[in-house]
């Protein structure tokens, strides 16, 4: 007897207690995706998400929406997952999470929709609940919640570190929608900045919260000050306030070809706790 495919269909209000649930079994790799639902549960839809149950149960699902990103897929749903976002490469920016997933997942899409701009394919997934200082690290009193004020301040700061980081501007023309989405960071209290004379020297932000989990993104020191010792106790500072306020556990994931940064961290007590891919569209 053949076996008949379990469909993948999108979720709903229902399914967010089953779908956080599936998440939180490996925190630090879908935090991104817990983050995304729950901040989709206000407005009563969770279109971008879509799972497969197999007897009732929710054994897997996928983020879709300007990023790809599987959680807890097998080698046959992500086939499913595949067949049913083939036809969205226009809506697509990225596919990112944990590497065979995302591999997978990719190969899968790639004949369909062409060779990607770039694909980051080892990217340590680090996570540390340790606050720096206990580890003696020194603190940066100067960091602190960046103010609603201060968004056009941060708006060079976080192009520079997008264009740096994926090969191209973050806008063309007018920056308003860049500037709303950092604007929005800032009105959660999700944007940690150093300012100096009018401008800012560092910053990073809390890109999703969930399930005791912060992922930070973004991480920036400006280029003059590199090299200086001054990124760890910046990056020490922030750590210790979001462990102390918002999550007790800070995660991030890194290029593997970035050893300054891999150094800093493994400083401040991140360890590895998963391998990232990212494939850039």
């Amino acid at each position: 007897m053949l076996r008949t495919r379990t469909p993948v269909r999108s979720l709903t209000r229902s399914d967010v207690d089953d779908a956080l649930e599936l998440c939180s079994r490996n925190v630090a790799a879908h935090v991104f995706v817990a983050a995304r639902i729950l901040e989709s549960v206000p407005s009563g839809t969770l279109s971008a998400a879509m799972g497969v149950r197999e007897e009732g149960r929710l054994t897997s699902l996928c983020w879709a929406s300007a990023n790809v990103v599987p959680v807890e897929t097998s080698a046959e749903s992500r086939i499913l997952y595949a067949e049913r976002i083939r036809r969205w490469r226009g809506r697509v920016a990225s596919l990112l999470g944990p590497r065979d997933e995302v591999v997978d997942l990719w190969n899968a899409l790639e004949p369909h929709w062409g060779p990607s701009r770039a694909v980051r394919a080892h990217q340590p997934l680090l996570a540390t609940s340790t606050p720096p200082s206990g580890l003696g690290v020194a603190l940066d009193p100067r960091v602190r919640v960046a103010r609603a004020d201060e968004v056009d301040l941060i708006l060079p700061a976080a192009a520079h570190m997008f264009t740096a980081e994926i090969g191209y501007p973050p806008y063309t023309g007018s920056s308003r929608s860049y500037r709303g989405s950092l604007a929005g960071l800032v009105a959660q209290g999700h944007t940690y900045v150093v300012v100096e004379d009018g401008e800012v020297i560092f910053k990073t932000d809390i890109g999703s919260l969930a399930l005791g989990c912060a992922q930070l993104q973004g991480v920036w020191l400006a280029p003059r000050l590199r090299g200086q010792g001054l990124a760890g106790p910046m990056l020490a500072s922030v750590m210790e306030q979001v462990m102390t306020g918002p999550a007790p556990t800070v995660s991030l994931y890194v290029n593997d070809f970035n050893a300054p940064a891999l150094a800093t961290y493994e400083r401040l007590g991140f360890a590895p706790v998963g391998d990232f891919t990212t494939v850039l569209l």
